[in-house]
C-alpha cells in the first residue's frame, strides 16, 4: 500500500500533512489534508493505504483473504499451526503477547491458545478499528486463562502501552504477522522495525511475517482476484471520499489494476480513470484526471529470504528461526531482540 516517510512520522512541519505507517489513525481533518496532498500532486497522484480500512474496506479485506488467488492468509496460518509448539519453548513464563494489526486476531488463536494451556498469558491486541477489537474479545474470550487487553492505538503507541501490562519477570512476545512489513517503503520498514526493538526488552521476541516472491501471474493474482473482491477494496477508497470529505467520484470511471514492479520487488494497486474528468471534493477541492491517469493506492513489497535476516541485523534482532510455507512462499521469522 502507498506508505509513509518514516521521517515524517513525528517530525513534520505544521503546515504539512502528518504521513503515518499503516495501522495508524488519523482524524477527518488529517484524512482531508492528505487527500488534498495527494491528489493535488504533479506526476503521480496517490493516497495513502491506511484509508482503505474504514469498516467496509476492512470487511472486504477479510473477504480477499478467503479467497482462492489470495494464499498469503492461508500460508501464514499454515506457518503458524504447524510451528507454534516450536516457537513456546523459546519464550519465557509467564507471557505478555502483543498484536500489531490484530484485526480479529484468527491467526493468533493458535499461538494464544497454546501459551495459555501452560499458565496465565495477557494478550494485547491492538488495532484501528474498534469493531475489530470486540470481536476480538468475544472470540477468544473462550480460551482459558487467557487475559485479553485490547488497545485501539497505532502500532508503537499500542506497543508501549501494551508493554505496560508486563511484570517483573515476564517475557513479550510481539506478534506482526501477515504481510504488513511489505506495505512500509523499505527505508520506513527497517525505521519501523528500529522503534519496535526500542520499546522491547533485550531478549523479548518478535514474530514476523513476511511473503516472499514468487511468479509474477500468482502474485499479480491475489491482487486482481477473478470476483472483482480486490477491486471493490480498492475502489471502496473512493466511496470512503465521497462519504466523508464530500466526494462526487464516479465509481465506474475507474477501474482497479495491479502491476509488479520488478526493479522494486513491489506489487503496486492503482486506480485507472477510463476518461478525462474532473471530480470536486469538499467545497472548494477540483481534481483533474486525464484518461489513462491512475492514483497509487498501494505498495505491496515482496521479500527474499536474506532481505528478512538482512533486516533483522539492521534493526537490533538477530534470527533464531525462519521457517517457510512450500505451498505459497512465505516466511515467518523468530527475531530476538538483541
Amino acid at each position: 500500500m502507498r506508505n509513509f516517510d518514516a521521517s515524517k512520522t513525528e517530525f513534520c512541519l505544521p503546515e504539512t500533512p502528518t504521513i503515518r505507517p499503516p495501522g495508524e489513525p488519523a482524524s477527518l481533518d488529517e484524512f482531508a489534508a492528505d487527500v488534498r496532498s495527494g491528489l493535488s500532486k504533479s506526476g503521480q497522484k496517490e493516497l495513502y493505504s491506511k484509508y482503505l480500512y474504514d469498516d467496509l474496506g476492512s470487511a472486504l479485506f477479510e473477504a480477499i483473504t478467503l479467497l482462492p488467488e489470495y494464499g498469503l492468509t492461508r500460508a501464514d496460518e499454515r506457518l503458524l499451526e504447524k510451528h507454534a509448539a516450536d516457537l513456546a519453548p523459546m519464550l519465557e513464563r509467564p507471557c505478555v503477547v502483543v498484536e500489531l494489526g490484530s484485526g480479529s486476531s484468527a491467526k493468533a488463536r493458535w499461538i494464544l491458545a497454546l501459551l495459555a494451556a501452560s499458565g496465565g498469558v495477557t494478550y494485547c491486541p491492538i488495532d484501528i478499528s474498534e469493531s475489530a477489537l470486540r470481536r476480538c474479545e468475544r472470540e477468544l474470550s473462550v480460551i482459558p486463562s487467557l487475559r485479553i487487553a485490547p488497545f485501539q492505538r497505532s502500532y508503537i503507541d499500542g506497543l508501549r502501552e501494551a508493554s505496560r501490562q508486563r511484570k517483573p519477570g515476564d517475557s513479550l512476545l510481539v506478534l506482526f504477522l501477515g504481510s504488513t512489513i511489505g506495505n512500509f517503503e523499505p527505508t520506513a520498514a527497517e525505521e519501523f522495525l528500529k522503534r519496535v526493538r526500542r520499546a522491547l526488552a533485550p531478549g523479548d521476541v518478535l514474530y514476523l511475517s513476511t511473503d516472499l516472491e514468487k511468479s509474477v501471474d500468482r502474485m499479480i493474482a491475489a491482487y486482481d482476484d477473478a470476483i472483482g473482491v480486490t477491486a471493490a477494496f480498492n475502489l471502496n477508497l473512493l466511496l470512503r471520499i465521497n462519504r466523508e470529505l464530500g466526494g462526487n467520484f464516479v465509481l465506474s470511471r475507474f477501474r482497479h489494476e495491479a502491476r509488479y514492479e520488478r526493479d522494486e520487488r513491489r506489487i503496486e494497486m492503482h486506480l485507472r480513470s477510463l476518461t478525462s474528468q474532473r471530480v470536486k471534493i469538499g467545497e472548494d477541492l477540483l481534481v483533474d484526471f486525464h484518461r489513462g491517469e491512475t492514483i497509487w493506492t498501494e505498495s505491496s513489497y515482496k521479500f527474499r529470504i536474506e532481505d528478512v535476516l538482512a533486516l533483522a541485523r539492521r534493526t537490533g534482532f538477530r534470527c533464531e528461526r525462519q521457517w517457510v510455507d512450500e505451498e505459497w512462499p512465505f516466511a515467518q521469522s523468530v527475531l530476538r531482540a538483541a
